[in-house]
């Protein structure tokens, strides 16, 4: 573990504070370069329809059920002291709004079906987990990556990993949305080697439909991050239907190529794979079915998108 030490920022013990994680995932090749160590923090202010880690949207820990996994011996129907699982049609199912998340389903699941999304954590603990993979960082030029949810939601928290991370010459990357106060993304800023800031629709009323907010504080604090810091990659989740248009396209890339320290953008291609997550944790997938992108579509977006002067790859 490690030790605690005064922090002038805020006054805490370096270390100390605690945060909202709902996974770590060793040896990371899609969360910016090298192999990485991805800590995901639980909890995001933007709902967009898209989202494949849904379980990073609710700060608060949620119920996952694997219906897949559940071999029907419905000890979790005899163990919920608040008798919130019931066997409907063979199946045990949870009564979410009466379940008060004691655990006890989990604990007595003997095949994984039913888990919980998010515990808490101290930067310490965390921490402790990071550094058993430094080795992989220093071969590959790699890190640690801050992702979600939204990391900048939990400000103090992410600041004291970043702080730690910093003194073992630990390289850090943060995964954001940028919708934060100005003052939460510069304080961080000075202790993180890459932000991947993802940029999701250029217009403002698209971007209020399909988010639930404005891009304006997103936009507004990009320009403002880019002239301070030298690492920054945008990232465009290229979604059909809703953002792949030429109008959005080359309204992305004015407004990147005239950003003071931005050159590169990285489009990142929808998938389906968080389809199956919504259901898992009983919550409503939004997203119609859409086609995933064709490589002649990602053709000529990477050369549309190069056309402002910028370095494009597809994935990142």
């Amino acid at each position: 573990m490690c030790a605690l030490r005064s922090d002038p920022i805020h006054g805490k013990g370096i270390g100390e504070a605690a945060g909202t994680i709902f996974d770590i995932v060793k040896f990371s090749t899609h969360d910016g370069p090298g192999i990485r160590t991805a800590v995901f923090l639980k909890g995001c202010p933007l709902q967009c329809w898209w989202c494949h880690n849904p379980e990073g949207q609710l700060h608060r820990t949620q119920l996952v059920y694997r219906p897949d996994r559940c071999i029907r011996c419905f000890g979790c129907v005899k163990a919920c002291p608040n008798r919130a699982i019931k066997i409907v049609d063979a199946i045990p199912a949870t009564l979410r709004d009466e379940c008060k998340l004691s655990g006890e389903c989990v604990r007595v699941c003997q095949t994984k079906a039913r888990e919980m999304a998010g515990r808490v954590a101290k930067a310490a603990e965390v921490m402790a987990e990071i550094e058993k993979d430094t080795v992989f960082y220093d071969e590959s030029n790699g890190g640690v990556t801050f992702s979600g949810g939204e990391p900048l939601m939990q400000p103090l928290f992410l600041l004291n990993l970043l702080q730690l991370c910093h003194e073992k010459g630990i390289r850090t990357a943060v995964e954001t949305c940028g919708f934060a106060t100005s003052e939460t993304l510069l304080n961080i800023s000075t202790h993180v080697n890459l932000f991947l800031y993802d940029v999701k629709v250029m217009d403002d009323d698209v971007h209020r439909k399909f988010t639930g907010s404005s891009n304006e504080l997103i936009l507004r604090n990009l320009r403002k991050l880019a002239e301070v810091h030298s690492g920054i990659v945008v990232r465009l989740p290229l979604i059909p239907g809703i953002n792949d248009d030429d109008a959005n396209l080359c309204r992305l890339g004015e407004f990147v190529s005239s950003l003071r320290n931005v050159r590169e953008i990285d489009v990142l291609p929808y998938h389906e794979l968080g389809v199956e997550k919504y259901m898992r944790l009983g919550m409503v997938n939004r997203m119609p079915k859409v086609e995933v992108p064709s490589a002649s579509s990602l053709d000529e977006i990477v050369k549309t998108l190069e056309g402002f002067g910028l370095m494009v790859k597809v994935g990142g």
